[in-house]
C-alpha cells in the first residue's frame, strides 16, 4: 500500500493538516508509523478514517460521538442495532435542538412585530423587553 505524507493526506481527505494532528491527539485517528526522519506515514485506510470523521460531524456528531461510532465500528460483538441506537439518540437530539430553535424563532419574531423601527432608543420594546425580562421566559424554555 502507497505511503502518503500528512499534506497528502490532509488533501485527499478534504480537511487541515492540524485537523489531522487533532484527531490523532483526541484517539480518533490511529498514531500512523514514522520514517526514520521522524515524518508520519499514512495510507488509504487513514483517508477512510477522516471521510469517516468528517461524514460524520456534518450529520451533527460530536467527536466523542464518533469515538463511540468507530469504536463500534470495530467492535466484533457490535451489531448494527447498536450503531442504530446511536444514530437515533443524535436524532432525538436534533429534533429537540429544532424546537428550542422554532421556540426563539417564535419569540424574535414577536419581538421584531412590536417594534415599528420608530422612535427614540428608550423606547425600544426589544431593548426594554430584554432589559425587564418581559419576554414570558417560560414560553421560550418551555414552549
Amino acid at each position: 500500500m502507497k505511503e502518503i505524507t500528512i499534506g497528502q493526506l490532509a488533501q485527499q481527505a478534504q480537511v487541515n493538516v492540524e485537523t489531522v494532528r487533532y484527531y490523532e491527539r483526541r484517539g480518533l485517528l490511529p498514531a500512523p508509523p514514522r520514517r526514520e526522519s521522524g515524518y508520519r506515514q499514512y495510507s488509504a485506510q487513514d483517508v477512510a478514517y477522516l471521510q469517516f470523521i468528517r461524514r460524520a460531524k456534518t450529520l451533527g456528531f460530536s467527536l466523542t460521538e464518533i469515538a463511540d461510532l468507530l469504536a463500534l465500528r470495530v467492535d466484533p460483538e457490535m451489531t448494527c442495532a447498536d450503531v442504530r441506537a446511536q444514530a437515533e439518540h443524535k436524532l432525538a437530539d436534533v429534533d429537540a435542538k429544532i424546537r428550542d430553535l422554532k421556540r426563539i424563532k417564535g419569540a424574535l419574531t414577536q419581538l421584531v412585530a412590536d417594534c415599528s423601527g420608530q422612535g427614540p432608543m428608550s423606547a425600544c420594546p426589544i431593548l426594554e423587553a430584554l432589559e425587564t425580562q418581559d419576554l414570558q421566559e417560560d414560553s421560550l424554555v418551555k414552549g
